[in-house]
């Protein structure tokens, strides 16, 4: 679904008349939000030794292994994780690729600050991080994984609120064999209400970015 919006996007400004103005004449650009069944996916970069299990004790625990265009290493994405796919021109926004990604941590960081939770950037790696600066302790509750093209972006941001964090165990997350992750759930003790949290980070994109949202669907 993500590249059917992201190739008509880019059509879109190919085939805009000379002169136009982005500004008026842009289609817009559109947000998903998906909660996604058991599955590691793998970026462009990545590689595949970061995955612990073979396929048959993939198939055991209910999992499946993709391969994606995206940038980054492997991750996981599962049922109570919210996963975001924006798909933006950042030429429309008048933003780099590296300011995008910069603002999708920060609407991050603002919804786990709303929970009482201090979260930050760690240098060297996107996402979210909970005690970056402290050794042995830093902990990834939001990881960020893009791809653009034309300033058009596609893939996003996966943010564990209730995640069953155990699934990241047969992976090293995002390469990483030396930092943790985290959720939510387990920051706080107990289950969040999903929908609210989900509220919270449309409200925070909407903030960071300075969108306005015209459409809304909630088709499966």
């Amino acid at each position: 679904m993500q590249e059917k919006i992201f190739r008509r996007l880019i059509e879109y400004k190919l085939n805009e008349p000379p002169g136009s103005s982005p500004v008026v004449n842009a289609a817009p650009g559109t947000l998903i939000f998906v909660e996604h069944p058991h599955v590691y996916t793998l970026g462009q970069n990545g590689s595949e030794d970061n995955l612990l299990i073979d396929h048959i004790q993939l198939q055991t625990r209910d999992a499946k292994f993709y391969r994606t265009n995206r940038g980054g290493d492997i991750t996981y994405h599962g049922p109570g994780q919210i996963v975001g796919y924006p798909i933006f021109d950042l030429e429309n926004l008048k933003i780099s690729l590296k300011e995008y990604i910069h603002r999708l941590e920060e609407a991050i960081i603002m919804t786990v600050s709303h929970f009482g939770i201090p979260a930050s950037r760690l240098g060297g790696a996107t996402g979210v991080w909970l005690d970056a600066d402290k050794k042995g302790k830093a902990r990834k509750i939001c990881a960020i994984g893009v791809r653009a093209s034309r300033y058009v972006t596609m893939h996003g941001f996966a943010f564990n609120v209730n995640t069953d964090l155990t699934y990241f165990n047969y992976i090293n997350p995002c390469g990483f064999t030396d930092k943790g992750v985290t959720s939510l759930e387990k920051e706080l003790g107990k289950k969040q209400d999903f929908e609210d949290v989900k509220l919270l980070v449309r409200n925070n994109l909407q903030k960071v970015f300075g969108l306005t949202w015209i459409k809304q669907s909630n088709d499966g």
